[in-house]
This record gives C-alpha cells, structure tokens and sequence, in this order.
C-alpha cells in the first residue's frame, strides 16, 4: 500500500495490522482519484471509516488543505497516525477514535463543511443510507463537494439522497462498488 500520486508519490503507507480492516487497494485508489480529481486546489475532507487512511492521505498528497480521521478502532487510529507522520501532514489533520454516528454529530456542532468525503465503512457493519441521508440533511457536504462511498455490491443505494445525486458507480473485482456522489444544491 502506498501513496499513488501528489507531493508524497510513492510512499509506502502501514497497514492495520489483523482482518478487522479492509485497505482499498492502490489499483481502486487510483481509480477513485483520477475519477474525482485528480488533484484539489484545496478544501477540507473527511475519512469517516479511515482503517489505515489511505483514501485521506492519498487526498491530502493530491492538494487538499486538510483532513479528519475518524475511526473506532484503536489499532486503526495508531496506523492512521503513523502515516500521517509518515506524510508529514501532522498539521494538516485531526485524528479520532470514535464512532461514525458520533462523529457526525460532532461535525454538525462545529458546523463543518467538506469538498470530498469518504465513506468505506466494514461491509458486514454499514449504515450508508442513514450517513448520507445525513450528510444531505446537515449539508456537510458544499455545494457540488463530493461523497465516495466503498461498498459491497450487494449493497443498493439510492440513486439521490435529497441534494446528493449518484455522480457514476463502478464495479471491481464482482464485489466492490465505488459510488460517487455530488452534492448538486446549486443546480
């Protein structure tokens, strides 16, 4: 696993250690990228399930100003840290040991707002429908900011969720589905 492009190209990133945590893998994260990018010209982000954060650091590396890391296991938290160091994006982060759920309801308080946000939450534990029911609810996202959801292609999601509208969805590898939404409040 390593960072695919930007200022820090090329650096290998930690993995959690143990089968709690499911890395996208460079091939999908590179995927991603050149579909929702490639490069930011700033902004903020959020890694809601970030496990080792990758997708976070991969946004950081291609130009945006800073990011939250939010995830509830402990190790993850530890490995997030580690590569964020790695990246030398200390300053450009803030890391959390918490529940999704939690979190967005923390995010509302401070009243944050973000260009991308990613959700790759354990296929097994999802609540993507409320997550971005709520992120349209709450407007956590601006005004055409984008939402990448990783999920299992068993999962079936709306193709809206109020303002968010399901920009393109790609398969890889039979399970894993991208499905990228645009918050399109201004169209």
């Amino acid at each position: 696993m390593r960072v695919i492009a930007g200022v820090c190209k090329g650096r290998p990133l930690k993995a959690v250690p143990g089968k709690k945590t499911r890395p996208t893998t460079d091939k999908v994260k590179e995927s991603i990228f050149n579909r929702i990018g490639p490069y930011f010209d700033g902004g903020s982000g959020l890694d809601l399930y970030s496990g080792s954060g990758g997708l976070g650091i991969e946004a950081l590396s291609r130009g945006i100003d800073e990011m939250i890391f939010v995830d509830r296991d402990p190790k993850a938290i530890a490995v997030v840290k580690e590569n964020v160091e790695r990246c030398g994006f200390q300053d450009k982060s803030e890391i959390y040991r918490n529940a999704a759920k939690t979190a967005l309801k923390a995010i509302v308080k401070r009243g944050l707002k973000f260009r991308v946000i990613f959700l790759d939450p354990p296929y097994m534990r999802q609540n993507l429908v409320e997550e971005l029911e709520q992120i349209d609810r709450d407007r956590l996202s601006e005004p055409d900011g984008l939402i990448v959801v990783e999920h299992h292609e068993s999962v079936r999601l709306n193709r809206t969720y109020g303002e968010l509208k399901l920009d393109r969805s790609e398969t890889y590898g039979g399970t894993t589905v991208v499905s990228v939404y645009r918050n399109a409040a201004n169209e």
